[in-house]
């Protein structure tokens, strides 16, 4: 194949100095009552010292460690039941010591840190000419396989060389608020997509009207009594109820962070096990630009794909996608419309490749199959690899096949512009194959990226290496289109 492509020598690796300091409950409740009640008992002076020990050691390595020991401890008196007489005369100390105990560091890319996708910063400061600033995100695992959304910054050179800014010092936690308001018909949708009981389910949100706020939901549920009483099927939806609000969210992060330093934690019931491949794309629509990131929430059983929307890389809104045909991973957004109706990239029974159109961004029930495994590196399955990337000559997908081995191999279609579900290429052979290196690590035998862009007469393709770490590769423009129309 005439394709010339350029491995760059960058290595972008985990970092386990990366820390946040996140809720921790060491065990039951009685236990947790315990370590409360021998903080209490500490006189004011021992408290005071084992405090300052504490932020000695620790605030040096995290943003205002003291307001969120405050927060951890409201919280485990929350969860216990204590108020009132129980802390009244306790001191800002002694409770900024017990929200230490339920406090501990987690190392979020101690793991991996792969699976990169690349946009056009929305800041864009004076540069020399032909250089660009870049947004990188990429999934960073920790202990745990618990991943979690991350972000680099950098600049792309007039030759595409790629400079990346030093990760900043201190990771910062955003701020994470519940203040959707659910369209009721809507909410009953997904639960039945999701195949809870509609009845049921019906009979739980009786008291809501049409639309409903966060907060009405979770007084609706508390006037249903004690969930200990219910039927499991009953309680089954409860949970269900609260889990598909849960995942309806705000994240704020103070302006004072830099983009490194921004995380998108799992927070929700529907993330406890992390978030997934975000594949973030730049979406134009007329004056209007936006970006958009696919991802998958996963708790360890049921996965549910999720859209993040921002402006600026500070403030995002989650929230879940809606309809038949997306229920499965790996699904990109076109970086506009197509038809003035939107258009996604999706895998919708795992295993081909499909186009996906809708008049709403959020739901989804209209597919039409784009392409299926053909060649010998690909036939477990292909899926794209990051939304389609507009020439003039057709749509740019790159994409990827699993093969023998489980071997993970990146190549490329060519789509027409006006209808994306005509193929006019595609690749016999993978782009990328992984190399002696590229091979070893957390999962081997694995190339992968979730979003490429087009700089300086080439594409620029961020990919992961067996799910350990991350690089680049470039290759040039016109060759490879030219290679895509021999292929048709």
């Amino acid at each position: 194949m005439n394709v010339p492509v350029h491995r760059h020598a960058i290595r972008m690796l985990p970092d386990s100095t990366r820390v946040l300091a996140r809720f921790f409950m060491p065990g039951k409740a009685d236990r947790a009552a315990s370590i409360i009640d021998k903080v209490a008992g500490f006189s004011e002076k021992e408290a005071t010292r084992s405090l300052e020990d504490v932020l000695r050691r620790f605030a040096p390595r995290h943003r205002n460690i003291s307001s969120l020991y405050e927060s951890h401890y409201e919280r485990i008196r929350e969860m216990l039941g204590r108020g009132g007489s129980d802390t009244d005369g306790m001191s800002i100390d002694k409770k900024m010591l017990i929200g230490s105990y339920f406090t501990m560091e987690y190392s979020i890319e101690s793991a991996a840190f792969f699976n990169p996708s690349i946009v056009i910063d929305p800041y864009q400061p004076d540069l020399p000419e032909g250089h660009t600033r870049v947004i990188l995100s990429f999934r960073a695992t920790g202990e745990g396989h618990l991943s979690s959304i991350v972000f680099r910054g950098g600049v792309l050179t007039d030759k595409n060389e790629i400079i990346i800014d030093s990760p900043g010092r201190l990771v910062d936690v955003a701020e994470t608020v519940n203040r959707h308001t659910y369209d009721k018909a809507d909410f009953l949708e997904k639960l039945s997509e999701m195949k809870i009981s509609q009845e049921i389910a019906a009979e739980v949100l009786d008291s809501l009207g049409t639309s409903f706020k966060y907060g009405a939901m979770r007084d609706a549920i508390a006037e249903l009594g004690d969930r200990s009483a219910m039927t499991h099927a009953y309680r089954k939806v409860v949970n269900a109820v609260e889990w598909l609000a849960n995942s309806h969210y705000d994240v704020t992060f103070s302006r004072d962070t830099g983009l490194s330093e921004r995380v998108i934690y799992p927070v929700s019931e529907t993330e406890s096990n992390g978030l997934e491949d975000a594949r973030f794309v730049r979406f134009s629509d007329g004056d209007s630009v936006l970006y958009y990131a696919t991802y998958t929430a996963y708790n360890g059983q049921t996965i549910l794909p999720k859209l993040l929307v921002t402006e600026d890389f500070y403030q995002f809104k989650a929230v879940p996608l809606h309809g038949e045909m997306v229920q499965n991973k790996g699904m990109s957004l076109f970086p506009r419309k197509v038809n003035n109706r939107y258009a996604m990239i999706g895998r919708c029974d795992g295993v081909n490749l499909y186009i996906l159109y809708s008049d709403d961004i959020h739901y989804w029930s209209e597919a039409i199959p784009l392409a299926s495994p053909l060649y010998p590196w690909e036939i477990v399955q292909i899926g794209n690899s990051g939304s389609p990337i507009e020439t003039s000559e057709g749509w740019l997908l790159v994409n990827h096949g699993v093969g023998p081995m489980r071997t993970y191999c990146l190549s490329a279609l060519l789509l027409d512009l006006e209808d994306p579900s005509r193929i006019i290429g595609r690749l016999p052979e993978p782009l990328l194959f992984p190399d002696a290196e590229e091979r070893e690590g957390y999962v081997p035998n694995v190339v992968y990226s979730c979003g490429s862009i087009l700089h300086a007469g080439e594409l620029v393709i961020p990919y992961a290496m067996a799910d350990s770490a991350s690089s680049f590769a470039t290759i040039p423009l016109e060759s490879l289109l030219a290679e895509l129309k021999r292929s048709g």
